[in-house]
This record gives C-alpha cells, sequence and structure tokens, in this order.
C-alpha cells in the first residue's frame, strides 16, 4: 500500500525529516507517536504534496506508483485522504456542494458515473448520522463557525463520502471528549477492510484504545525510532519518551 524509503523532508531550509522508513500493507492499520517537532505533521503534510515542505531526499511509493510525482489533486484521486489537525473554513460553500464535488471528482478517476443530488443527500444523510453532526450541517459553509470537534466529525464524514485507499488522520483526537472519541474510533473501525489502510497521527493512547491499531511506531528527531504494537503506547504512557529512549 505505502512504503516510505529514507525520507528526508524540509521547510524553510530546515531539515525535520531524517531518514523516515515506514512500510504500511492493504488492511492494516499504524499509529505513530512523538513529542511535538518531531516530525509528524511534516510527515502528513509531504504525503499529502503541500508544496511547502521539499523532499531533498529517499522516496515514497503508494499502489505502486511514485507518489512525490504525483500533484496533490492527483494523489487524493488515486485514494489518499488527509483529515488535517486544524482544518480551515471554506466560506460560501455548503458542505453538500463541497461534499458532492468532491465525491464527483473521485468517481470520474475511477470511471465511475457521478451521483446525482438525490443519491448524494442520501448517502451525506447515512454518513452525518455514523458522525453524530445535526442534518443542518449540510447547508452551512464548510467548517465555518464550526467548533474544534464539529471540524473533525465533518472531516471523518469526508472520509467516509470518498471510500479512500489510505486514510491519514493528524491528530484526529486533539481537543475531543470521550463521546467524540467513540465516534473517531467507531468511524474507524467501521471502515476497516483488507484494501484499505490508516495511519493515525496521535500523542495520546486514549485513541488507540478505541481502535487497536496493527503496529505502534515512536516518532522522534525526524526517524521512526521504534516500533511494536500497543504494548508500545502503554510503555511511553508510563515512562514517557526519556523512558522509552533509555
Amino acid at each position: 500500500m505505502l512504503n516510505i524509503e529514507n525520507l528526508r523532508a524540509a521547510i524553510e531550509g530546515k531539515e525535520i525529516l531524517q531518514g523516515l522508513d515506514l512500510h504500511i500493507r492493504p488492511g492494516e492499520v499504524h499509529a505513530i507517536m512523538g513529542p511535538n517537532g518531531s516530525g509528524k505533521s511534516t510527515l502528513t503534510r509531504v504525503l499529502s504534496g503541500d508544496p511547502r515542505y521539499q523532499v531533498t531526499g529517499g522516496g515514497v511509493d503508494f499502489l505502486g506508483a511514485n507518489l512525490l510525482e504525483q500533484a496533490p489533486e492527483q494523489r487524493a484521486r488515486n485514494g489518499l485522504f488527509l483529515s488535517y489537525q486544524y482544518p480551515v473554513a471554506i466560506p460560501g460553500v455548503s458542505n453538500i456542494q463541497f461534499l458532492k464535488a468532491a465525491v464527483n471528482a473521485q468517481r470520474e478517476a475511477q470511471n465511475l458515473p457521478p451521483m446525482d443530488a438525490l443519491q448524494m443527500l442520501e448517502r451525506t444523510r447515512e454518513g452525518i448520522k455514523r458522525v453524530s453532526l445535526d442534518e443542518s450541517f449540510m447547508q452551512r459553509p464548510v467548517n465555518e463557525g464550526f467548533s474544534g470537534g464539529e471540524k473533525k466529525r465533518n472531516e471523518l464524514l469526508q472520509m467516509l463520502l470518498l471510500e479512500p485507499r489510505l486514510c491519514v488522520l493528524d491528530e484526529a483526537d486533539s481537543g475531543l471528549d470521550i463521546d467524540a472519541l467513540k465516534v473517531v474510533g467507531e468511524v474507524v473501525n467501521g471502515m476497516r477492510e483488507a484494501n484499505r489502510s490508516f495511519l493515525l497521527i496521535t500523542h495520546y493512547r486514549r485513541l488507540l484504545d478505541h481502535i487497536a491499531p496493527d503496529h505502534v511506531h515512536i516518532l522522534t528527531a525526524g526517524k521512526i525510532i521504534a516500533s511494536g504494537g500497543m504494548e508500545l503506547a502503554e510503555q511511553l504512557e508510563r515512562s514517557g519518551y526519556r523512558g522509552l529512549a533509555a
């Protein structure tokens, strides 16, 4: 699914990723944990094609193709989805308009016919129930005036409707209460299947308790320094990053 080899990346001349290796097979859920400034969000931005970040070495293969040679929109059409830590607002564009445009662009790339308004409405209503949002959100401008939790749920709604092959969630648990965390877990678990993989970026074990990832990785100073299962997240919670390094 995703193979990252010796990836190095910088922003404004400062190297953040310093030889990162990561391999995600179809159907797997991976979690990356690490302190602030370790390179977690940088990795997600590089994968999505953010032009502010320069890849200075290594390579990324996604579904058998060189991801780094693809424009951001092509990466999305090929099945890469990024849930942002801080989603932006899009004034003047309703959620339903945005979702319909995104879903039909995805379907066009897959040589599928576009969804009509009624089909889109039905699918969106189903998704809204799963993420515990009110139907009024369909007509509201994308993320405008949304609380932090509502923005995160809205990102989950987009993920549900787009049905990506690789779902990258950048701190989906940030600022969420217990009920919202359960929603994130239910959506991720409900979407797990043999041809879809997940990469979760988080600081805390609490999200992982709802999802039970197949692999947990510790990222510090731009490299993955340890990999394991949930026991690694438990050790991190007990002793912190210093204890892990020791």
